[in-house]
Order: structure tokens, then C-alpha cells, then sequence
């Protein structure tokens, strides 16, 4: 198999989750203010796309809560940094059951299940250039817990996203989920030239080996551009991966917390270590403008905040 090696890069910086990982590590911003910060830190590093989540600025654990994402999204356009600005819609999907004895009622303190119409807003009123679509149901590695994206939700939020001129970023955590994006771009629910981004390692989905990796990379669509990235101490390895096999790479704190054994890494710190990666194979980190120009993507003002 020859190379693909794709020798003009964008870097996502993923720059907090919605993992519990707000306690293990002091650079995990919290309040909208550290994320904006954060993301602006790691587009001067290098990264073309940041992808945000929020979390409740005292405890650190994630929401959804509106306004937090607003005032992170105006916090980055009012910065002199250009980055463009991918915010997650995969939350809202959250299902938690009982034991395994008796699965129902479900946990209600753990379960957030929200509608298409719900799970968008913060999309419609932040219009973001990017927003997230995981692009399946799938187990996490929680004992009762799923993360539910059926297929009747997921075209009813890719047809919201293709309306609103929000580019996704379809989330493939298996093959079935790559499966069912071709299957919403033949609808017409999501535009050709889809953007995907490969997870990898993340239990209990693709595993983290080289040749399921292949095996996405190689059933992608030749007119998609596709992303990569893997958690931990794998980030890092799968930065040269995803580059020498034609893709782009995600780095960030949202997949890995450590820079090196023993040292905790800043959102900055993982992007400046990729962009060394890259550069030593090779090939060259785009700009966002360029990255925008390659994902034609569209930058929108946002609207105002209703009631």
C-alpha cells in the first residue's frame, strides 16, 4: 500500500471534553473565560479549529447550559486570534439505566436525553463554522450508561446543521457509524465533501490498532476530508498516523492530559508539540483561513439570544 501522506495539515485542538477530568489536571479549563482563553492559547500554538465543549464554571463537571456557550463563542470572535470555532452538539443524549437486574426506571440524576430541536440551540443561536454529529448509538465504557444518537435523531440534526450552513463533523467511533454518514450524504441530508473525524481507542469502539484504523481510513469517501485521533499517550503517535496516512489530527486535553511522563500538558503544549510532528515529516500546519478555504466552510454572525 503506497503513502497518502497529506502534506497540508489542520490541527483541531479538542480543548476541554466533557470527561471527568476536571479534577485531574489544573489546566483543564473550566469557566467560559479559561476555555476561551485556552482555545485562543492553542490557536496561536497552531491550531487551525477548536472544538468546545462547557462545563459549569464552579464544579468543572459538563452542561449545556446556553449561555456558556455563548459567552465562550463571543469571548474567541472578539479576540484578535483567528481560529475557527467547532462546538459540540453530542450532548443531550445521555442514557443511564438501573442495575442489571432492573434496567428501568432509569437513573434519572444521570440521564440527559434532550430533542433534535433542544440539542441544536446553542448551534442556531452561536452559528458556529463547525458542530459536532456522532454518528451512532454507542457503549461507553460506564457499566449502564449509552450514549443514544438513533438514526431518526441524527437525520433530523444533520438536515438542522446542512439548513443552518453549519458544516458537521461527522464522529466515527466504529465502522457502522461511517456507514450510516455515507447513508445521510446519499439522502441529502448532509452535503458531499463531508468532514469526518476518526476516534480512536475510545472503549468500546474502534479499537486502537493500525489495522482497524486502516480499515476506516481506507472506506472513507475519496472527496472527504477526514481527521484522527487516539487518547493518552496514543495521541501523540496517532498525530504521525493520521498525517502519513492523508489525514489531519485533533490534539487536546479533552484526549489526553499528560505532555510527558509526569508532566502535565496545556492545550498549547499538545498543539506545539503536533505541529513539531508534522513539520519533522515533512509537511506543513495551514492556517485556519486556509483550513476554512479546504472545508468550505462558512463564517456566520451569531443571533440574538431569544428571551
Amino acid at each position: 500500500m503506497p503513502l497518502q501522506v497529506n502534506r497540508e495539515v489542520f490541527i483541531t485542538c479538542a480543548v476541554t471534553g466533557s470527561g471527568g477530568t476536571q479534577d485531574r489536571s489544573p489546566h483543564v479549563p473550566r469557566s467560559p473565560k479559561q476555555i476561551a482563553e485556552s482555545a485562543i492559547e492553542a490557536a496561536k500554538a497552531g491550531a487551525a479549529i477548536v472544538h468546545c465543549h462547557v462545563r459549569d464554571p464552579e464544579t468543572g463537571k459538563p452542561c449545556r447550559d446556553l449561555h456558556l456557550y455563548r459567552e465562550v463563542t463571543e469571548r474567541i470572535r472578539d479576540s484578535e486570534t483567528d481560529v475557527a470555532i467547532n462546538l459540540t452538539a453530542g450532548m443531550g443524549g445521555d442514557l443511564v439505566f438501573g442495575d442489571v437486574e432492573h434496567p428501568l426506571p432509569l437513573n434519572q440524576e444521570r440521564t440527559d436525553m434532550g430533542g433534535a430541536s433542544n440539542r441544536m440551540e446553542h448551534i442556531r443561536q452561536c452559528l458556529p463554522e463547525l458542530c459536532t454529529l456522532d454518528c451512532g448509538t454507542m457503549n461507553f465504557a460506564e457499566a449502564d450508561y449509552v450514549a443514544t444518537n438513533t438514526p431518526g435523531m441524527l437525520r433530523a440534526m444533520g438536515s438542522m446543521m446542512t439548513a443552518l450552513g453549519v458544516k458537521p463533523e461527522i464522529e466515527v467511533f466504529e465502522a457502522g457509524h461511517l456507514w450510516f454518514a455515507k447513508q445521510l450524504v446519499t439522502e441529502g441530508v448532509l452535503s458531499p465533501q463531508a468532514l469526518v473525524q476518526l476516534c480512536m481507542g475510545v472503549p468500546w469502539g474502534a479499537p486502537n490498532d493500525m489495522t482497524t484504523f486502516m480499515a476506516l481510513v481506507n472506506n472513507i469517501p475519496s472527496d472527504w476530508t477526514w481527521s484522527a485521533f487516539s487518547l493518552g499517550r496514543d495521541e501523540m503517535p496517532y498525530v504521525a498516523a493520521a498525517v502519513v496516512a492523508g489525514g489531519n489530527v485533533r490534539v487536546g486535553l479533552e484526549d489526553n492530559l499528560w505532555l510527558d511522563k509526569g508532566v502535565l500538558a496545556t492545550n498549547a503544549a499538545l498543539v506545539e508539540r503536533a505541529v513539531t510532528i508534522i513539520e519533522n515529516l515533512g509537511c506543513r500546519v495551514v492556517s485556519p483561513a486556509e483550513a476554512r478555504e479546504k472545508l468550505k466552510l462558512t463564517k456566520q454572525a451569531p443571533i440574538s439570544i431569544q428571551g
